[in-house]
């Protein structure tokens, strides 16, 4: 199992550790609630170092890009990012991604997810068919997420850039906490705002930026957040999580990312998507709240009243903002509208629920 730098800092501060894509990462400190909280209310510290990172480069680089992703990277520029998602052929999805334009036509850092490092890794060197410098750097680069309403206001002291009015989707590169070189990226996956921050792993930077962080937050409230509640917050954003809510088997279309799926240019599986898109498909990533008490899971099925298979919860859980139990699931297209009555099997028992429209909170 594999360590992030500042494993032994999770340790020290008495997480609850365990094994995700293959690393030592912290599931909770004080509980899933009261981190969530601090996030939606004020700001949290993610470590998410265990996340792929790739730089592509040369005058060939966005060509390959477009080739092998949904959305038009052509459309960044120098400072921007754009969400997207590598195709397979048969129109589903080896992974969600971000592109980052470090230099517009020459070179992008990509961020994949960290159980999908080698798979993008050996999917994009496939295509690469004109020589494009590839670097994975994954391994010695470091990702902190500063997520909620308060993080910019915490961190603008220890940035010489201004953070506190960047752009959704947009990133500056500068000093942080005294390290050269830091990219601060106005992104993240919690929807309550905040910043995530690229860096170098040399000459113990690591740990000054973290304790850096601290040493500022700490005193205005700042906590260090596990993934439980990053799983949490993410889904009252209704965020898809690669592996649950999207895979292999699904297309872009299917799981409501039409929207980063640009047919304006050549990518791989572009036809099949087309076909998809003019036919319609015939299930659909929905929203739903539960009616009845009960939590939905991952593979619970989805049923009507009558008792028929229509779907599958790919996530559900507690939300701590609402207060009531919410999810993510494929249902088949007819029983997909809002506020629609499905039904979740839970034991053996149909628990009602209805279609809602996400974002949850």
């Amino acid at each position: 199992m594999k360590s992030t730098p500042f494993t032994q800092k999770h340790i020290a501060l008495g997480a609850k550790m365990a094994e995700f894509a293959g690393y030592n990462m912290p599931i909770s400190y004080t509980g899933i609630n009261d981190e969530h909280a601090a996030v939606r209310k004020n700001a949290g510290v993610f470590d998410v170092s265990h996340m792929g990172e790739f730089i592509v480069k040369g005058e060939n680089a966005l060509d390959l890009i477009q080739r092998v992703t949904s959305n038009d990277a052509s459309k960044i520029t120098d400072g921007q990012a754009q969400y997207s998602c590598l195709p397979n052929e048969q129109g589903g999805i080896v992974d969600d991604l971000i592109v980052y334009c470090l230099e517009q036509n020459k070179t992008y850092m990509i961020v994949v997810n960290a159980s999908n490092i080698e798979k993008d890794w050996n999917w994009i060197s496939k295509y690469n068919t004109k020589n494009v410098e590839m670097h994975n750097i994954s391994d010695k680069t470091c990702l902190l997420a500063i997520q909620g309403p308060n993080a910019t206001k915490i961190l603008q002291p220890l940035v010489d850039t201004d953070i506190m009015n960047l752009k959704y989707y947009t990133f500056t590169k500068g000093k942080f906490a005294g390290v050269d070189n830091v990219v601060v990226s106005a992104t993240g996956y919690t929807g309550s705002g905040g910043v995530e921050i690229y860096f170098e792993d040399k000459d113990g930077d690591a740990d000054k930026i973290w304790d850096a962080i601290f040493e500022t937050g700490t005193p205005q409230g700042l906590k260090p957040i596990g993934l439980g509640a990053r799983d949490t917050l993410r889904l009252e954003m209704g965020y898809c999580l690669y592996g649950n809510d999207i895979d292999d088997t699904t297309s872009p279309l299917e799981g409501g990312l039409g929207w980063i799926t640009k047919f304006t240019k050549d990518f791989t599986a572009k036809e099949i998507l087309q076909k998809q898109k003019a036919e319609g498909v015939t299930r659909k990533l929905v929203g739903f709240e539960m009616i009845d008490r009960g939590i939905p899971r991952h593979d619970y099925l989805i049923k009507d009243a009558a008792g028929n298979t229509i779907g599958k919860v790919t996530s559900g859980t507690q939300s701590p903002s609402l207060a009531k139990a919410i999810g993510l699931g494929y249902v088949a297209v007819s029983d997909a509208a809002l506020d629609s009555d499905i039904f979740i099997d839970i034991r053996n028992t149909l628990v009602k629920a209805k279609v809602v429209k996400a974002p949850f909170a």
